[in-house]
């Protein structure tokens, strides 16, 4: 078993602090408006540091509440209707975020809301980054560098007895600079579940059901603690130092129902487990940067790690026909490394970069059947196992940004070496200023996106009393190519924008089912291409006083096996202190089923009670939207159900700010 260490998130980066020994200059007071959201050729960068939903709520919250993002409670994260997304932080992939599905969400549902400052939204990244996936979240972290002294503590709490409460502050004095953060999270979520399989052997003839059933609270603790220091070696040099720390840990009682009919044998038991599940995170990070006559220079070493243990010992407890309780012993961890080394640098409208990458996925699974008299366990060889997967990539990018008249265009090329495959991806962004106010956008990014490391997997996993995974150690990379086209319009009071968008995936990683021994077991193989083109929309209004309206969607035609058509749409009111958002995904279809529509609405009142504490109210998900059904269909069994991930719930905090 490996023995869980420590893991990942980062901060980056740093910019020159004022001189204490610099010449009094004139004083000087701007008053200006920070803008919500910021249109630039290759991104959209949307400010959330006072987002109403931050203040109490976690990373995925600030998420689901940014225009053209599609979040469900689950996690699942869709940037324009693209499922292919690449969470970045401070601008730098991290081991924790580079993992997909539950370890991902988990995440961010215990990552604070409070600590981020704005959400760049990337739908056709430029060569300058690594689009292993197509788009691109980067999540930016607070750092405030004014002088002075300021800090604030925040707290919030709700029923269940779930609370969270956390610190910050920051110090700068001449060219030092130093900012740090602490926090203890106590959050959980209701799951309910519920699954029905029936199958049939063409073989043999024999036929059977299965039905899974099963509801969980699942409760965690989440403690954290971030340190950064940011020094001006002169005007124009700095370098910046920087660490965090993240410990996850729960012990849901899982009571899952299981009904085996086979002919006329009927079987009916409790699988019961109480984990515990640990995951721990940290990260390092050291950068440095120089800025002259309109050249940039940074240069970034990090390391962040994060180590997982999910115990999945259980015991079965017979109901029909009564028997002995069985017990089995298992579990699962993971742990994950990743280096990375970069250059970037900027010369006028040109501009360079080296990236290196090193990342480690050791994964270990145990599973054996424990004899209740003597306590001897007997290991299952079928599931289980070890193995470890290494990726090393090196790339170098060229970018050339050309301004003439009304055109601007961002032309790029990215070439590297990524597990033994060399790739070439081009990268185009086009803009044309029609008049002062409204401009037209033309897009093109195409890359390669790795499989994930469990995918690879050359053995078979256990995952719960229904279900096996099997890796296929042969997996390619998807290729992926988009296109995108667009007008946007902005004036004082009215923003909007409409485009079109066409993305293709070939040799697209799906899912191969199949039923074996009453239970089923999932593979994955590279099979076919993936096509999907559509509209999007979005519109910003101020109609005067404290009103404020948003609205932004989609609606696209994905091919996969088959068609259909699938959209979203977001909306967000703000009146005064009270503001709402609601969001809507339609069903969508994966390669052997279908599966069901979520939503969600959400309400937050935030009041000022005076200039330093302010008092916020969150209502989620205030309708009970988040279950999603699934369907799925093969020549051998045919499977339907559901995942409910409770997240209604209404929050009560505070915020208090110092400053000196």
């Amino acid at each position: 078993m490996t023995k869980p260490r420590y893991a990942a998130l980062l901060l980056v980066l740093a910019a020159p602090s004022a001189r204490a020994d610099d010449p009094p200059a004139p004083t000087v007071t701007v008053t200006a408006r920070k803008e919500a959201v910021v249109k630039k050729i290759d991104k959209t960068v949307y400010d959330v540091s006072n987002a109403p939903r931050a203040a109490n709520g976690s990373a995925q919250d600030v998420l689901q509440s940014t225009s053209e993002l599609a979040v469900t409670a689950d996690g699942r994260i869709a940037a324009k209707g693209n499922t292919q997304v690449t969470l970045l932080v401070d601008g730098r992939p991290t081991a924790l975020l580079s993992g997909s599905g539950e370890e991902r969400a988990v995440a961010l549902q215990t990552m604070s809301g409070a600590d981020i400052a704005s959400v760049e939204v990337i739908t056709n990244p430029s060569a300058a980054q690594n689009a292993n996936g197509g788009a691109i979240v980067n999540i930016v972290l607070k750092r405030n560098r004014k002088p002075g002294a300021h800090g604030q503590v925040q707290g919030s709490a709700t029923d269940q007895g779930l609370w969270n409460a956390g610190a910050s502050g920051d110090v700068t004095r001449g060219r030092l600079s130093v900012h740090g953060n602490v926090a203890v999270r106590h959050d959980g979520t209701r799951k309910v579940r519920r699954s029905k399989v029936d199958w049939h052997n063409p073989l043999t003839g024999q036929a059977g059901q299965t039905v899974q059933s099963s509801e969980v609270f699942v409760r965690r603790v989440v403690d954290s603690a971030a340190l950064g220091i940011d020094y001006a070696l002169t005007d124009t040099d700095s370098i910046s130092i920087s660490a965090r720390h993240a410990r996850r840990r729960s012990r849901p009682l899982f009571d899952v129902l299981g009904e085996e009919r086979e002919g006329g044998m009927e079987t009916i038991h409790h699988r019961i487990s109480y984990g515990p599940n640990e995951q721990r995170d940290a990260s390092a990070s050291l950068s440095y940067s120089r800025r002259r006559n309109g050249t940039a220079l940074q240069a970034t070493l990090q390391h962040s790690a994060t180590d997982a243990l999910v115990d999945k010992s259980y015991r079965d407890v017979f109901v029909v026909p009564v028997r002995a309780t069985a017990y089995s012993r298992g579990a699962g961890t993971s742990a994950r490394r990743l280096d990375q080394a970069t250059v970037d640098w900027t010369l006028g409208q040109w501009g360079l970069g080296l990236d290196i990458q090193h990342k480690t996925d050791d994964i270990g699974n145990v599973q054996a059947t424990v004899d209740p008299a003597t306590g001897a366990a007997t290991p299952d060889r079928n599931t289980t196992n070890a193995y470890a997967v290494t990726t090393t990539s090196v790339a170098a990018y060229v970018t050339d940004r050309i301004v003439h008249g009304k055109w601007e265009a961002l032309l790029g090329g990215r070439a590297g070496r990524i597990a033994r495959r060399q790739a070439f991806d081009p990268s185009l962004h086009v803009k044309y200023a029609l008049n002062d106010d409204t401009g037209v956008t033309l897009t093109y990014r195409r890359s390669l996106q790795m499989p994930d490391p469990r995918d690879l997997n050359p053995f078979t996993a256990y995952v719960d009393a229904q279900n096996l995974s099997r890796g296929n150690p042969d997996l390619g990379p998807q290729r992926l190519g988009s296109w995108e086209i667009g007008v946007n319009k902005e004036t004082p009071r009215l923003n909007w924008s409409a485009g079109a968008f066409c993305r293709t995936s070939r040799d697209t990683v799906v899912d191969i089912r199949t039923f074996e021994h009453d239970v089923l077991v999932t593979s994955k193989r590279n099979g076919g291409e993936t096509r999907s083109a559509g509209l999007t929309a979005s519109l910003d209004w101020k109609p005067g006083g404290p009103l404020q309206i948003g609205v932004d969607g989609g609606i696209y035609r994905v091919t996969l096996d088959q068609d259909a058509v699938a959209g979203y749409v977001n909306v967000r009111v703000g009146y005064g202190d009270v503001s709402l958002d609601a969001h809507a995904q339609s069903a969508g279809i994966t390669p052997q089923g279908r599966y069901g529509p979520t939503s969600s609405v959400n309400l937050t009142w935030k009041h000022a009670m005076s200039k330093t504490l302010s008092v916020t109210v969150n209502a989620n998900d205030i309708f009970d939207g988040s279950l999603r059904a699934y369907r799925t269909d093969t020549p051998t069994f045919r499977q339907a159900g559901f995942d409910h991930f409770v997240a209604r719930r209404v929050y009560v905090g505070l915020v208090k700010r110092f400053s000196q």
